[in-house]
Order: structure tokens, then C-alpha cells, then sequence
């Protein structure tokens, strides 16, 4: 790379640099989670003048598997739809949650948006019906079960860059493994002592165990956890009434009359509720125990569990709302076969090196075929998942307006 600037330049953005970590030390949080905390796994020797956490968020916006999230089903897949949600506008709608709250309690805004635009990267095709899917796959093929969450950080930190992944922070990839997970309590608090051993050791346990419940090292990691529901209880609601799968008056009163019965008004109330409730948080010194949590009052977590119940009932699981889940189980399992195929044709030398491109020497040594055809098909997308279907012969459904 040509150097472009002088040692001086060097110097001034350096300066501008610490300043703006001092500036952490003086604005933020007692409880926030500064820049200078960060850790990675690798020390990095070349200097940036961004703070880690931004490098993090522009790492994760720059990789390959963000760009796929433009094709992503988040809610209801072949939806010929242009308004309906996909999962690149949900992550961004997560980060301006829990940015706008963040901003308000003082925290670090960087390590926010770094775990909200990673952490539902893992998802495959077809979102969670998809992931289901693949769980059969994997479980039959002697993998554990396929976890989203655990798979944004196999993406991030062990697939993209050939292999090398992008050595983001602890902090990051702690938000992003830990973001999964269904809170009803009244506030959330976090688990501080954590470092990569702890990390990698949590990560081991949710493969094994995938109920087990995790909980984020820091407050910004719990802001986009519960900024997640904040960010798709609402918008569900508006697609599925936008497709006429439910009406508004369908939405139950108890929750209406304390959320409101549009996404505008639940972000909204949900938003301002996290705000009032957590403004502890803001004056809170480092060691304030007593208030290192955030989360909803009562009344507005009731109405949110309530809501979150109705969702699951008349959406999430209501198999009159699925597309043809049948043809698309079968292409999965079709395309599974294939690649694997594929990789054991390889050691022989007659694979299809398309399929073998993604993947590095330094990955295909860690990594058996399973693992590969894992990974291969999660990183798809909806339309490529087809293609690649039709291609080997499977039957594949068709957009419906």
C-alpha cells in the first residue's frame, strides 16, 4: 500500500485519536464499555486512528457475509413484496435503537453498532424455518445443532478473509453471541468477567447445549439484545398486516392500550420506556453494581411479553403464513448431499471448483465436509439458495405476490 501521508499527518490524526478517548473517560458512563478496553484476540501492530470498536463496526459492514444480508428472509420469505422487512433493514433498525438509547445513558455507541450490524449474520436462507432445517441437517450429519448466533462467529471470525476472519474484539463478538435469547424479565444485567478463554468456552457450551442461556459482557451488548425485539415486534405486525395475513384489530387491547397498534408508536413507546427506565445507568460510577442493569418497567414489559405471545401464535408458528417449507427442506437436504459430494470428489480432483473457491487451505484444514456444507449453505442467500437448487434438479416454490 503507497504511503499517502506524512509522518506529521500521522501525528495530528493520532492526536485527534486520543482525544477522543479522553473525551470517553469524561462523557460516558462509568458503566459504558470504553474504547480503550477493548481487546482482540490478535494484537494488531498497525496504528488507526479510528477507536477499535468503530474499526469493528466498518470491518463487519465491509465483509462479505454483510452484503448478503440484502437477501435474507427476516419474517416471511417469497414474498414478492418490495415493503416487506429483509434482514439487512431489521440490523439497521436494531442499531438505531439501541444507538438512540445509548446516546442517552452514555455509552459507546461504536461497540453498539458493531454488535447490531453483526449479529444476525449467521442466519441462513429462509430465516428461522431455515434454521430449523439446517439443525435436522447438521444433527444427522454429526454436527450440533445449527445456532445463528454461534454461526455470525464462525462467519466473522474463522470464514471470511480466506479463512483468517476479521480478529474482531471480545466485546463484539460476546454482543454478538449472546444476543440471542428471548428476555421477559424486567431488566437485564450483565456479565462483566469475561475474557477470550471464557468467551470460547461459552461458545463450546451453547453448541452443546443450545438452551442454555447467555448473557452479554457489557451494557451495550444487552442494549442491542433487547433493542432486537424492540426493533422486529412491530414491523412483523405491519408486514403481516401489509400482506394480509392479520388486521390491526386483531392485535390484542391489553397490549394496544399500553403500546399503541402501529410499529411507529411500538418502537416508540418501547424506546422512551428502556430510556426512562435505564437512566440510572447515566451517572452510574464503574463500580455502581447496584445499577449496571437496563430494561423495561412492569406495565410496558407485560404488554411486551403479551405481544411477543400473539406474534408467536398468529405469525412466527402459524403454518397457514409458511411458504412451501416441503420443496425447501428438500432442496436443502438435496444441495447438503451435493456439496458434500462435491468435497469428497475433491480429494480425487473432479469437485466443482466453484463451490471449492470460498474456501481456503487454512479453513478446509480446521473444518470436516459437514462443517463446509454448513457453512456453505448458511452464508447463501434466498434467490442464490434457489439457483443453486434448480441447478442440481430440485423442485423449487415460487414467489407469491
Amino acid at each position: 500500500m503507497v504511503e499517502r501521508y506524512s509522518p506529521d499527518d500521522r501525528k495530528i490524526l493520532q492526536a485527534l485519536r486520543i482525544q477522543l478517548d479522553e473525551d470517553e473517560s469524561s462523557h460516558f458512563s462509568g458503566l459504558a464499555c470504553l474504547s480503550g478496553q477493548a481487546v482482540r484476540r490478535v494484537q494488531e501492530k498497525l496504528a488507526d486512528y479510528r477507536q477499535p470498536f468503530a474499526q469493528d463496526a466498518d470491518r463487519i459492514l465491509h465483509s462479505r457475509a454483510y452484503a448478503r444480508y440484502i437477501d435474507k428472509t427476516q419474517v416471511f420469505s417469497l414474498v414478492d413484496n418490495d415493503h416487506i422487512t429483509h434482514r439487512a433493514l431489521h440490523v439497521q433498525m436494531v442499531s438505531r435503537v439501541a444507538r438512540t438509547v445509548g446516546r442517552f445513558l452514555g455509552l459507546n455507541e461504536d461497540l453498539i453498532e458493531a454488535i447490531a450490524l453483526g449479529h444476525d449474520i449467521g442466519h441462513p436462507p429462509f430465516g428461522h424455518e431455515g434454521e430449523r432445517i439446517l439443525t435436522k441437517l447438521c444433527q444427522q450429519h454429526g454436527l450440533c445443532s445449527f445456532q445463528h448466533n454461534i454461526q455470525s462467529v464462525q462467519f466473522l471470525d474463522r470464514f471470511e478473509r480466506d479463512g483468517a476472519g476479521w480478529n474482531l474484539t471480545l466485546q463484539v463478538m460476546d454482543g454478538i453471541l449472546c444476543h440471542d435469547g428471548e428476555v421477559h424479565g424486567q431488566h437485564l444485567e450483565p456479565l462483566r468477567e469475561k475474557d477470550f478463554a471464557a468467551h470460547d468456552m461459552e461458545l463450546a457450551a451453547k453448541m452443546e447445549h443450545p438452551e442454555l442461556a447467555l448473557v452479554p459482557m457489557t451494557l451495550e451488548g444487552c442494549m442491542v439484545r433487547l433493542a432486537d425485539t424492540v426493533a422486529y415486534i412491530g414491523r412483523d405486525i405491519e408486514d403481516a398486516i401489509e400482506l394480509g395475513l392479520v388486521h390491526r384489530h386483531d392485535l390484542p387491547k391489553t397490549c394496544t392500550s399500553v403500546l399503541g397498534s402501529s410499529n411507529g408508536t411500538i418502537v416508540y413507546t418501547l424506546t422512551t420506556d428502556l430510556l426512562l427506565n435505564s437512566l440510572h445507568v447515566k451517572d452510574a460510577m464503574k463500580e455502581d453494581t447496584d445499577n449496571d442493569h437496563i430494561g423495561f418497567s412492569r406495565e410496558v414489559g407485560a404488554a411486551l411479553k403479551e405481544l411477543k405471545t400473539f406474534n408467536y401464535q398468529r405469525i412466527y408458528t402459524n403454518p397457514a403464513f409458511k411458504p412451501d417449507f416441503v420443496k425447501i427442506q428438500r432442496c436443502y437436504e438435496q444441495l447438503f448431499d451435493y456439496y458434500l459430494d462435491q468435497l469428497h470428489r475433491a480429494e480425487q480432483g473432479g469437485a466443482d471448483r466453484d463451490f471449492l473457491r470460498s474456501m481456503s487451505p487454512v479453513y478446509m484444514a480446521a473444518h470436516n465436509p459437514a462443517s463446509m456444507v454448513r457453512d456453505y449453505l448458511a452464508g447463501m442467500t434466498d434467490a442464490f439458495f434457489l439457483r443453486q437448487a434448480a441447478a442440481i434438479g430440485c423442485e423449487v416454490p415460487e414467489r407469491t405476490c
